[in-house]
Protein backbone atom coordinates (compact mmCIF):
# COMPACT_ATOMS: atom_id res chain seq x y z
CA UNK A 1 0.00 0.00 0.00
CA UNK A 2 2.62 2.68 1.17
CA UNK A 3 5.05 1.59 -2.11
CA UNK A 4 2.20 3.06 -4.44
CA UNK A 5 2.61 7.06 -3.23
CA UNK A 6 3.50 9.17 -5.64
CA UNK A 7 4.86 12.09 -3.82
CA UNK A 8 7.27 10.87 -1.05
CA UNK A 9 6.57 11.31 2.38
CA UNK A 10 8.04 10.60 5.67
CA UNK A 11 6.38 8.15 8.34
CA UNK A 12 6.47 7.90 11.67
CA UNK A 13 6.37 4.64 13.40
CA UNK A 14 4.89 3.81 16.17
CA UNK A 15 5.87 0.61 18.64
CA UNK A 16 3.14 -1.79 17.95
CA UNK A 17 3.63 -1.68 14.23
CA UNK A 18 7.41 -2.71 14.49
CA UNK A 19 5.63 -5.31 17.30
CA UNK A 20 3.20 -6.13 14.48
CA UNK A 21 5.59 -6.68 11.69
CA UNK A 22 9.55 -6.47 12.23
CA UNK A 23 9.80 -6.06 8.62
CA UNK A 24 7.44 -3.09 8.67
CA UNK A 25 10.39 -1.17 7.63
CA UNK A 26 10.60 -2.65 4.13
CA UNK A 27 7.35 -1.88 3.37
CA UNK A 28 6.77 2.18 2.74
CA UNK A 29 8.81 1.95 -0.81
CA UNK A 30 11.29 5.34 -1.37
CA UNK A 31 9.82 6.91 1.76
CA UNK A 32 11.59 7.75 4.87
CA UNK A 33 10.38 6.71 8.03
CA UNK A 34 11.42 8.07 11.90
CA UNK A 35 12.01 6.02 14.67
CA UNK A 36 10.91 8.16 17.60
CA UNK A 37 13.52 7.42 20.53
CA UNK A 38 10.53 6.51 22.49
CA UNK A 39 9.66 3.61 19.77
CA UNK A 40 13.22 2.41 20.99
CA UNK A 41 12.83 2.90 24.88
CA UNK A 42 9.49 0.73 24.43
CA UNK A 43 10.40 -1.89 22.66
CA UNK A 44 13.65 -2.83 25.02
CA UNK A 45 10.87 -3.32 27.19
CA UNK A 46 9.87 -6.27 24.59
CA UNK A 47 13.28 -7.87 23.72
CA UNK A 48 13.05 -10.71 26.59
CA UNK A 49 10.68 -13.39 26.16
CA UNK A 50 9.30 -16.31 23.35
CA UNK A 51 6.27 -14.53 22.53
CA UNK A 52 5.99 -13.39 18.72
CA UNK A 53 5.89 -9.55 19.76
CA UNK A 54 9.49 -10.16 21.64
CA UNK A 55 10.72 -12.10 18.26
CA UNK A 56 9.43 -8.53 16.04
CA UNK A 57 11.12 -6.27 19.17
CA UNK A 58 14.59 -8.40 18.82
CA UNK A 59 14.74 -8.50 15.00
CA UNK A 60 13.75 -4.60 14.58
CA UNK A 61 16.54 -3.93 16.59
CA UNK A 62 18.53 -6.28 14.37
CA UNK A 63 17.69 -5.00 11.60
CA UNK A 64 18.56 -1.41 12.97
CA UNK A 65 22.23 -2.19 14.47
CA UNK A 66 22.75 -3.60 10.92
CA UNK A 67 22.37 0.08 9.33
CA UNK A 68 22.96 1.60 12.24
CA UNK A 69 25.82 4.80 11.77
CA UNK A 70 26.27 8.02 12.80
CA UNK A 71 24.06 9.45 10.23
CA UNK A 72 20.82 7.50 11.81
CA UNK A 73 20.67 10.35 14.13
CA UNK A 74 20.78 13.54 11.60
CA UNK A 75 19.82 12.28 7.96
CA UNK A 76 19.20 8.53 8.67
CA UNK A 77 20.64 5.70 6.84
CA UNK A 78 19.38 3.88 3.48
CA UNK A 79 17.20 1.11 4.30
CA UNK A 80 18.30 -0.50 0.61
CA UNK A 81 18.14 -0.24 -3.10
CA UNK A 82 14.51 1.59 -4.08
CA UNK A 83 13.99 2.35 -0.03
CA UNK A 84 14.25 5.49 1.42
CA UNK A 85 15.83 6.49 4.41
CA UNK A 86 15.42 5.29 7.98
CA UNK A 87 16.22 7.75 10.88
CA UNK A 88 15.90 8.04 14.73
CA UNK A 89 14.64 11.22 16.20
CA UNK A 90 14.73 11.96 20.07
CA UNK A 91 12.53 13.43 22.36
CA UNK A 92 11.48 17.36 21.80
CA UNK A 93 9.40 19.52 24.61
CA UNK A 94 5.65 19.28 24.23
CA UNK A 95 4.96 22.10 21.67
CA UNK A 96 2.17 24.21 22.88
CA UNK A 97 -0.66 22.42 20.98
CA UNK A 98 -0.10 19.24 21.88
CA UNK A 99 0.56 20.51 25.61
CA UNK A 100 -2.55 21.69 25.78
CA UNK A 101 -4.83 18.89 25.55
CA UNK A 102 -2.05 15.79 26.16
CA UNK A 103 -0.68 14.78 29.62
CA UNK A 104 3.49 14.49 28.32
CA UNK A 105 3.44 11.12 31.05
CA UNK A 106 2.24 8.80 28.60
CA UNK A 107 4.44 7.81 25.85
CA UNK A 108 2.15 7.99 23.18
CA UNK A 109 1.66 11.34 23.77
CA UNK A 110 5.67 12.28 23.14
CA UNK A 111 5.78 10.37 19.80
CA UNK A 112 2.77 12.28 18.44
CA UNK A 113 4.76 14.95 19.54
CA UNK A 114 7.61 14.36 17.69
CA UNK A 115 5.66 13.41 14.74
CA UNK A 116 3.81 17.06 14.65
CA UNK A 117 6.73 18.55 15.22
CA UNK A 118 8.27 16.92 11.70
CA UNK A 119 5.24 17.58 10.21
CA UNK A 120 6.00 21.06 10.83
CA UNK A 121 9.55 20.95 9.99
CA UNK A 122 8.49 19.34 6.58
CA UNK A 123 5.46 21.54 5.40
CA UNK A 124 6.07 20.09 1.33
CA UNK A 125 5.80 16.53 2.25
CA UNK A 126 3.21 14.55 3.79
CA UNK A 127 4.16 14.08 7.09
CA UNK A 128 2.10 10.54 8.30
CA UNK A 129 1.86 8.91 11.87
CA UNK A 130 1.37 5.28 11.61
CA UNK A 131 0.01 3.51 14.74
CA UNK A 132 -2.26 0.57 14.78
CA UNK A 133 -3.81 2.47 18.05
CA UNK A 134 -6.75 4.16 16.63
CA UNK A 135 -7.26 6.24 19.70
CA UNK A 136 -3.57 7.51 18.86
CA UNK A 137 -4.61 8.07 15.18
CA UNK A 138 -7.76 9.84 16.20
CA UNK A 139 -5.41 12.13 18.50
CA UNK A 140 -3.34 12.69 15.72
CA UNK A 141 -6.00 13.68 13.60
CA UNK A 142 -7.29 15.82 15.68
CA UNK A 143 -4.41 18.41 16.23
CA UNK A 144 -4.32 18.36 11.89
CA UNK A 145 -1.81 15.50 11.43
CA UNK A 146 -2.09 12.54 8.65
CA UNK A 147 -2.27 9.10 10.78
CA UNK A 148 -3.24 6.04 8.95
CA UNK A 149 -3.00 2.51 10.41
CA UNK A 150 -0.18 -0.09 8.93
CA UNK A 151 -2.04 -1.72 6.05
CA UNK A 152 0.27 -4.14 4.25
CA UNK A 153 -0.68 -7.46 5.70
CA UNK A 154 -4.15 -6.30 5.13
CA UNK A 155 -7.41 -8.25 3.30
CA UNK A 156 -9.15 -6.44 1.01
CA UNK A 157 -13.13 -6.68 0.81
CA UNK A 158 -13.20 -9.61 3.66
CA UNK A 159 -17.14 -9.91 3.42
CA UNK A 160 -16.41 -11.31 0.16
CA UNK A 161 -13.99 -13.86 2.05
CA UNK A 162 -14.01 -17.42 0.32
CA UNK A 163 -16.77 -19.54 2.40
CA UNK A 164 -15.52 -23.14 1.26
CA UNK A 165 -19.18 -23.31 0.73
CA UNK A 166 -21.24 -23.06 -2.58
CA UNK A 167 -24.59 -23.79 -3.18
CA UNK A 168 -25.59 -25.35 -6.81
CA UNK A 169 -29.01 -25.01 -7.63
CA UNK A 170 -31.07 -26.70 -11.06
CA UNK A 171 -28.53 -29.39 -11.18
CA UNK A 172 -30.23 -32.71 -13.41
CA UNK A 173 -31.67 -35.70 -11.09
CA UNK A 174 -28.93 -38.17 -12.99
CA UNK A 175 -26.51 -36.49 -11.67
CA UNK A 176 -27.25 -36.94 -8.04
CA UNK A 177 -28.22 -39.95 -8.86
CA UNK A 178 -24.26 -40.81 -10.20
CA UNK A 179 -23.34 -39.34 -6.69
CA UNK A 180 -25.19 -41.64 -4.68
CA UNK A 181 -24.70 -44.59 -6.85
CA UNK A 182 -20.61 -44.50 -6.94
CA UNK A 183 -20.60 -46.01 -10.01
CA UNK A 184 -18.95 -43.74 -12.65
CA UNK A 185 -16.83 -40.34 -11.99
CA UNK A 186 -18.87 -37.46 -12.04
CA UNK A 187 -16.76 -34.30 -13.82
CA UNK A 188 -17.21 -30.56 -12.18
CA UNK A 189 -17.22 -29.46 -15.51
CA UNK A 190 -20.83 -30.89 -15.82
CA UNK A 191 -22.06 -28.28 -12.96
CA UNK A 192 -21.81 -25.51 -16.15
CA UNK A 193 -20.25 -22.98 -12.81
CA UNK A 194 -19.67 -19.01 -13.93
CA UNK A 195 -16.55 -19.61 -11.72
CA UNK A 196 -14.46 -22.49 -11.66
CA UNK A 197 -14.20 -24.33 -8.05
CA UNK A 198 -11.31 -24.50 -6.05
CA UNK A 199 -9.49 -27.43 -4.19
CA UNK A 200 -11.34 -29.40 -1.37
CA UNK A 201 -14.07 -26.47 -2.10
CA UNK A 202 -17.43 -27.91 -0.71
CA UNK A 203 -20.94 -27.84 -3.04
CA UNK A 204 -24.48 -28.13 -1.96
CA UNK A 205 -26.24 -29.55 -4.92
CA UNK A 206 -30.00 -29.05 -5.38
CA UNK A 207 -32.88 -30.19 -7.99
CA UNK A 208 -35.91 -30.07 -8.12
CA UNK A 209 -36.89 -33.23 -6.59
CA UNK A 210 -33.03 -34.34 -5.05
CA UNK A 211 -29.99 -33.00 -3.04
CA UNK A 212 -26.50 -33.98 -2.44
CA UNK A 213 -23.42 -32.96 -0.32
CA UNK A 214 -20.01 -33.26 -2.33
CA UNK A 215 -16.62 -31.62 -2.56
CA UNK A 216 -14.49 -30.86 -5.65
CA UNK A 217 -11.14 -32.52 -4.21
CA UNK A 218 -7.93 -31.25 -4.57
CA UNK A 219 -7.88 -31.85 -8.84
CA UNK A 220 -11.06 -29.99 -9.06
CA UNK A 221 -11.86 -32.48 -11.73
CA UNK A 222 -14.49 -34.96 -10.21
CA UNK A 223 -16.83 -34.27 -7.36
CA UNK A 224 -16.85 -36.85 -4.51
CA UNK A 225 -20.15 -37.70 -2.22
CA UNK A 226 -19.78 -36.31 1.27
CA UNK A 227 -21.76 -38.48 3.87
CA UNK A 228 -23.49 -37.12 7.14
CA UNK A 229 -21.69 -39.21 10.04
CA UNK A 230 -21.61 -38.84 13.59
CA UNK A 231 -18.43 -38.53 14.98
CA UNK A 232 -17.19 -38.82 18.94
CA UNK A 233 -20.86 -38.85 19.39
CA UNK A 234 -21.62 -35.53 17.76
CA UNK A 235 -23.80 -35.96 15.09
CA UNK A 236 -24.14 -32.78 12.37
CA UNK A 237 -27.06 -30.53 12.20
CA UNK A 238 -26.46 -29.08 8.87
CA UNK A 239 -24.23 -29.51 5.69
CA UNK A 240 -21.78 -27.26 6.55
CA UNK A 241 -21.26 -28.83 9.75
CA UNK A 242 -21.01 -32.17 7.77
CA UNK A 243 -18.44 -30.58 5.63
CA UNK A 244 -16.30 -29.54 8.08
CA UNK A 245 -16.18 -33.00 9.79
CA UNK A 246 -15.16 -34.12 6.40
CA UNK A 247 -12.29 -31.94 6.08
CA UNK A 248 -10.93 -32.80 9.56
CA UNK A 249 -10.96 -36.25 9.44
CA UNK A 250 -9.38 -36.41 5.69
CA UNK A 251 -5.36 -37.31 5.80
CA UNK A 252 -5.31 -35.67 3.03
CA UNK A 253 -5.94 -32.00 4.25
CA UNK A 254 -3.02 -30.93 7.13
CA UNK A 255 -4.44 -27.41 7.09
CA UNK A 256 -8.23 -26.44 7.59
CA UNK A 257 -9.71 -23.63 8.77
CA UNK A 258 -13.44 -23.00 10.27
CA UNK A 259 -15.09 -19.71 11.07
CA UNK A 260 -18.30 -18.60 12.18
CA UNK A 261 -20.28 -17.00 14.87
CA UNK A 262 -20.59 -18.16 18.70
CA UNK A 263 -22.71 -21.10 18.86
CA UNK A 264 -21.85 -22.53 15.05
CA UNK A 265 -20.19 -25.64 16.63
CA UNK A 266 -16.53 -24.82 15.52
CA UNK A 267 -14.46 -25.68 18.58
CA UNK A 268 -17.06 -28.97 19.52
CA UNK A 269 -16.33 -29.96 15.37
CA UNK A 270 -12.54 -29.77 15.69
CA UNK A 271 -12.52 -31.40 19.22
CA UNK A 272 -14.98 -34.34 18.31
CA UNK A 273 -12.42 -35.32 14.97
CA UNK A 274 -9.39 -34.89 16.84
CA UNK A 275 -10.75 -37.56 19.37
CA UNK A 276 -12.24 -39.45 16.84
CA UNK A 277 -8.45 -40.06 15.15
CA UNK A 278 -6.75 -40.40 18.96
CA UNK A 279 -5.41 -43.69 17.71
CA UNK A 280 -3.45 -41.59 14.24
CA UNK A 281 -1.53 -39.08 16.28
CA UNK A 282 0.82 -39.23 18.76
CA UNK A 283 -1.01 -36.18 20.77
CA UNK A 284 -3.96 -33.45 20.56
CA UNK A 285 -3.05 -30.03 21.46
CA UNK A 286 -5.29 -27.45 22.20
CA UNK A 287 -4.39 -23.85 22.39
CA UNK A 288 -5.81 -20.30 22.13
CA UNK A 289 -3.97 -17.02 22.37
CA UNK A 290 -4.44 -14.62 25.45
CA UNK A 291 -5.85 -11.90 25.06
CA UNK A 292 -5.49 -9.92 28.20
CA UNK A 293 -8.80 -7.74 29.09
CA UNK A 294 -9.41 -4.95 31.02
CA UNK A 295 -5.60 -4.01 30.68
CA UNK A 296 -4.80 -6.82 33.07
CA UNK A 297 -2.35 -9.13 31.68
CA UNK A 298 -1.65 -13.06 32.64
CA UNK A 299 0.77 -11.74 35.07
CA UNK A 300 -1.95 -10.63 37.32
CA UNK A 301 -3.87 -13.40 37.95
CA UNK A 302 -3.05 -15.62 41.07
CA UNK A 303 -1.62 -18.87 40.79
CA UNK A 304 1.27 -21.24 39.29
CA UNK A 305 0.62 -21.61 35.34
CA UNK A 306 -2.47 -23.87 35.38
CA UNK A 307 -4.27 -21.64 37.10
CA UNK A 308 -3.18 -18.60 35.33
CA UNK A 309 -4.62 -19.76 31.47
CA UNK A 310 -7.75 -21.57 33.21
CA UNK A 311 -9.89 -18.52 32.73
CA UNK A 312 -8.68 -19.06 28.73
CA UNK A 313 -8.57 -22.47 28.02
CA UNK A 314 -12.13 -23.27 30.27
CA UNK A 315 -14.33 -23.29 26.68
CA UNK A 316 -12.19 -25.97 25.61
CA UNK A 317 -12.88 -27.82 28.72
CA UNK A 318 -16.22 -27.03 28.00
CA UNK A 319 -16.27 -28.47 24.33
CA UNK A 320 -15.12 -31.43 25.76
CA UNK A 321 -17.73 -31.92 28.43
CA UNK A 322 -20.22 -32.16 25.84
CA UNK A 323 -18.20 -34.83 24.07
CA UNK A 324 -18.18 -36.66 27.07
CA UNK A 325 -22.03 -36.59 27.90
CA UNK A 326 -22.55 -37.62 24.40
CA UNK A 327 -20.89 -40.91 24.86
CA UNK A 328 -21.64 -41.77 28.83
CA UNK A 329 -23.16 -45.15 27.00
CA UNK A 330 -20.82 -45.63 24.65
CA UNK A 331 -18.65 -48.68 25.09
CA UNK A 332 -15.55 -47.09 23.95
CA UNK A 333 -16.72 -44.16 26.19
CA UNK A 334 -14.02 -41.39 26.63
CA UNK A 335 -12.87 -40.39 29.52
CA UNK A 336 -10.93 -36.73 28.41
CA UNK A 337 -9.61 -36.71 32.08
CA UNK A 338 -7.70 -40.13 31.58
CA UNK A 339 -5.98 -38.47 28.12
CA UNK A 340 -4.99 -35.23 29.91
CA UNK A 341 -3.53 -37.63 32.67
CA UNK A 342 -1.49 -39.28 29.95
CA UNK A 343 -0.86 -36.17 28.04
CA UNK A 344 -2.21 -37.59 24.66
CA UNK A 345 -4.39 -34.60 25.13
CA UNK A 346 -2.63 -31.34 26.06
CA UNK A 347 -4.65 -27.83 26.77
CA UNK A 348 -2.31 -24.94 26.77
CA UNK A 349 -2.54 -21.19 26.12
CA UNK A 350 -0.48 -20.52 22.63
CA UNK A 351 2.45 -18.56 24.27
CA UNK A 352 3.40 -21.76 26.21
CA UNK A 353 3.71 -24.15 23.46
CA UNK A 354 5.97 -22.17 21.17
CA UNK A 355 9.30 -24.39 20.52
CA UNK A 356 7.50 -27.80 21.04
CA UNK A 357 7.51 -29.94 18.14
CA UNK A 358 4.78 -30.08 15.74
CA UNK A 359 5.64 -34.04 14.38
CA UNK A 360 2.61 -36.45 14.25
CA UNK A 361 0.36 -34.00 16.46
CA UNK A 362 -3.71 -33.00 15.56
CA UNK A 363 -3.44 -29.09 16.40
CA UNK A 364 -6.02 -27.00 17.30
CA UNK A 365 -5.89 -23.33 17.37
CA UNK A 366 -8.92 -21.79 18.56
CA UNK A 367 -10.21 -17.85 18.61
CA UNK A 368 -7.60 -17.45 15.53
CA UNK A 369 -8.59 -14.42 14.70
CA UNK A 370 -7.22 -13.31 17.49
CA UNK A 371 -3.64 -13.86 16.07
CA UNK A 372 -1.56 -11.96 13.93
CA UNK A 373 0.08 -12.84 10.24
CA UNK A 374 3.29 -13.38 11.57
CA UNK A 375 2.04 -15.78 14.40
CA UNK A 376 -0.43 -18.03 11.84
CA UNK A 377 2.85 -18.54 9.39
CA UNK A 378 5.06 -19.12 12.49
CA UNK A 379 2.53 -22.09 13.45
CA UNK A 380 1.84 -23.66 10.27
CA UNK A 381 5.77 -23.47 9.78
CA UNK A 382 6.19 -25.49 12.48
CA UNK A 383 4.47 -28.48 11.31
CA UNK A 384 6.49 -31.92 10.98
CA UNK A 385 5.38 -35.25 9.08
CA UNK A 386 1.87 -36.53 9.92
CA UNK A 387 0.64 -33.03 11.39
CA UNK A 388 -2.73 -31.62 10.79
CA UNK A 389 -3.15 -28.02 12.15
CA UNK A 390 -6.64 -26.57 12.62
CA UNK A 391 -7.81 -22.86 12.75
CA UNK A 392 -11.44 -21.90 14.64
CA UNK A 393 -12.44 -18.42 14.77
CA UNK A 394 -14.73 -15.58 14.37
CA UNK A 395 -12.86 -13.11 12.02
CA UNK A 396 -16.39 -10.59 13.54
CA UNK A 397 -15.16 -10.93 16.99
CA UNK A 398 -11.82 -10.08 17.69
CA UNK A 399 -10.75 -9.04 21.17
CA UNK A 400 -6.76 -7.95 19.77
CA UNK A 401 -6.42 -4.24 20.61
CA UNK A 402 -4.12 -3.82 16.94
CA UNK A 403 -6.10 -6.52 15.33
CA UNK A 404 -9.55 -5.97 13.24
CA UNK A 405 -11.49 -8.39 10.72
CA UNK A 406 -9.05 -7.59 7.77
CA UNK A 407 -5.60 -8.17 9.31
CA UNK A 408 -6.36 -10.71 11.68
CA UNK A 409 -4.34 -14.18 10.69
CA UNK A 410 -7.38 -15.82 10.15
CA UNK A 411 -8.57 -13.72 7.92
CA UNK A 412 -4.86 -13.97 6.25
CA UNK A 413 -4.95 -17.61 5.78
CA UNK A 414 -8.14 -18.03 4.31
CA UNK A 415 -7.40 -15.38 1.40
CA UNK A 416 -4.09 -16.80 0.99
CA UNK A 417 -4.58 -20.19 1.38
CA UNK A 418 -7.56 -20.69 -0.93
CA UNK A 419 -7.10 -23.31 -3.70
CA UNK A 420 -4.19 -24.59 -2.30
CA UNK A 421 -4.41 -29.02 -2.48
CA UNK A 422 -3.42 -29.31 1.30
CA UNK A 423 -6.43 -26.50 2.36
CA UNK A 424 -10.03 -26.35 3.44
CA UNK A 425 -12.11 -23.39 4.51
CA UNK A 426 -15.91 -24.10 5.90
CA UNK A 427 -17.40 -20.95 7.22
CA UNK A 428 -19.94 -22.22 9.65
CA UNK A 429 -23.34 -20.28 9.25
CA UNK A 430 -26.11 -21.74 11.57
CA UNK A 431 -25.82 -21.50 14.99
CA UNK A 432 -26.61 -25.14 16.58
CA UNK A 433 -25.97 -23.94 20.59
CA UNK A 434 -29.62 -23.38 20.94
CA UNK A 435 -32.39 -21.56 19.92
CA UNK A 436 -32.08 -19.17 22.31
CA UNK A 437 -28.04 -18.90 21.59
CA UNK A 438 -29.35 -18.47 17.85
CA UNK A 439 -31.92 -15.35 18.32
CA UNK A 440 -29.39 -13.72 20.67
CA UNK A 441 -26.21 -13.95 18.14
CA UNK A 442 -28.79 -12.79 15.61
CA UNK A 443 -31.17 -9.92 17.27
CA UNK A 444 -28.52 -8.45 19.84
Amino acid sequence: MFADAKAKKIFVLDTNVILHDSASLRQFGENDIVIPITVLEELDNFKRGNQIINFHAREFVRTLDELCGDAIFAGGVSIGPGKGKISIRLEEELVPEIKASFSEVKKDHRILNLAYIISRENPELRVILVSKDVNLRMKAKAVGMLAEDYTTDHIENVRSLFTGVRVIDNVTDELIDSLYLGDEDVAVSSLELETPPVSNEYLILRSPGKSALAVTGPEEKFLERVEKRPVSGIIPHNAEQVFAFDALLNPEIPLVTITGKAGTGKTLLALAAGLEQRSLYRQIYLARPIVPLSNKDIGYLPGDISSKISPYTQPLFDNLGVIQAQNRNANNALHYRDLLENEKLVISALSYIRGRSLVKIFFIVDEAQNLTPHEVKTIITRAGEDTKIVFTGDIFQIDHPYLDTSSNGLSHIIAKMKNEKLYAHINLEKGERSELAELASNLL
